[in-house]
């Protein structure tokens, strides 16, 4: 079995009277590996680029252990791994503090590493998950909805000279201004970006009469400059994994690029290297040796497979039955109409990612989700209260849910999607309204995604 044993018990014995999420699926991580198919220099860009993708990043790669550099002035992270972390790098945040597992959130030992002087904000928490923060407004009431780093280099023994204070995150938090979120499994994406744009529209098209009876409507987001369909992010923001990855660079750990070659804050005193801090080695021979970070954490998210369902148990067997039923009732309630077991891929110059069916139970949409879940914040089309269908392969081994981390229980994820004006009400009223076996069934459906 792959479930734990009182979740099993619960059905052998049919006394799941009260639904129980079976919690993250024990066993090796489901995903984490490169696309089956890569050519040997496909295979060898992958692995360079998890090299990159693991790298830890100091000021200057003064710090013992940091191999890096770029981080600053104002960062959330100092590795990409720190935030994708879970089950295996490539996924999203880490697990919390347990007897079973040891670690804890890293944005906590981040804070004061080599010398740095941040506070934790009160949102970080040693058993929550890595999260970053946006503003939904200026102090003089305009829109801004930009990320604001959670910590600064003030005090590192690499950044000497440098004074700048880390944003009042207590004033906003108690505005209601603050609007967490949490990292974005990358499991499966070079499959998402191969995705052509016909067939989310396709998609989205189909089902309208029972899209219209259960209130669900949804929209593309869109790249303000060639109109083009964009897929990556809570919002579904950013077009390509070359640009999720040179935002996320510069945004999160403060590293410039040759997307983003500018410093988010040129304070004097705080910049120590020439910018772009992160470019094409063109003295380079080896071509793996010549690729700047941003192009070989591009290359890791292509290139890396999406996550494995893990089987349920031998044919017959109660577990299978009851992942089996859960699957009919997710499509019966609803939850299929927006999380979309399978899209297409197109012809893609990387024969592993041409025509293939990307199972990731997402119609890659935004859909308005209420006022539950709204912040305020605009990116692109997707208005204050829409969030992208998020995909669910790989929600077996997660432990965090929604856009901030809120839920990290499947039963408060599902409940959080009914309120005021939330496409999903219908969904989860029928969900409530299933008998409790069905109920189960379904949650242990999801559990093996």
């Amino acid at each position: 079995m792959v479930f734990p044993k009182f979740a099993t018990f619960l059905l052998l014995t049919g006394l799941a009277l009260a639904q129980t999420d079976p919690g993250p699926r024990p066993g090796p991580p489901s995903a984490g590996r490169p696309l089956p198919g890569l050519d040997a220099n496909e295979l060898a860009y992958f692995n360079a680029g998890a090299d990159r993708f693991m790298e830890i990043d100091s000021v200057s790669g003064t710090q013992p252990g940091a191999t890096g550099s770029g981080l600053g002035p104002r960062f959330n992270m100092n590795s990409c791994a720190g935030c994708h972390a879970q089950p295996t790098p490539g996924g999203s945040s880490p697990s919390p503090a347990s007897k079973q597992n040891p670690q804890v959130n890293p944005q906590i030992a981040v804070a004061t590493a080599y010398g740095a002087t941040n506070t934790i904000p009160p949102f970080i928490q040693p058993s929550g998950p890595v999260r970053v923060v946006r503003f939904a407004l200026n102090p003089d009431g305009s829109p801004d909805g930009g990320v604001h780093n959670l910590f600064v280099i003030t005090g590192r023994a690499d950044a000497v000279g440098c004074s700048i204070a880390q944003p009042d995150f207590g004033a906003a938090v108690a505005a209601n201004n603050a609007s967490f979120r949490i990292p974005t499994p990358l499991f499966g994406a070079g499959l998402v970006e191969a995705i052509p744009d016909d067939a989310i529209l396709a998609n989205m098209a189909a089902n309208a009469p029972r899209k219209q009876q259960l209130g669900i409507g949804g929209h593309v987001n869109r790249n303000a400059n060639d109109g083009t369909i964009t897929r990556f992010g809570w919002k579904a923001q950013n077009k390509s994994l070359l640009l999720f990855g040179g935002e996320a660079y510069n945004v999160e750990q403060g590293v410039t690029n040759e997307l983003f070659p500018t410093e988010r804050d040129e304070t004097p005193g705080c910049a120590f290297n020439a910018t772009p801090e992160d470019s094409t080695d063109v003295n380079a021979t080896a071509p793996t040796g010549a690729m700047s970070d941003l192009v070989g954490f591009e290359h890791f998210m292509r290139y890396l497979a999406p996550p494995q369902s893990a089987p349920p148990g031998p044919p017959g067997s109660p577990m299978n039955a009851s992942v089996n039923h859960g699957s009919q009732v997710f499509a019966q309630i609803g939850c299929a109409l927006c999380h979309t077991q399978s899209l297409s891929t197109g012809s893609s110059s990387t024969a592993a990612l041409s025509n293939q069916n990307a199972n990731l139970y997402s119609d890659l949409l935004v859909h308005n989700m209420g006022t539950g879940l709204a912040d305020g914040i605009t990116q692109g089309l997707a208005q204050g209260d829409e969030w992208r269908t998020a995909p669910l392969w790989g929600l077996g081994q997660r432990i965090f849910f929604i856009h901030d981390g809120r839920a990290a229980d499947l039963l408060q994820a599902i409940g959080a999607h009914a309120s005021a004006g939330s496409e999903a009400t219908g969904s989860v009223n029928a969900f409530n309204a299933l008998p409790p076996p069905s109920k189960q069934d379904l949650l242990n459906f999801l559990r093996s995604l």
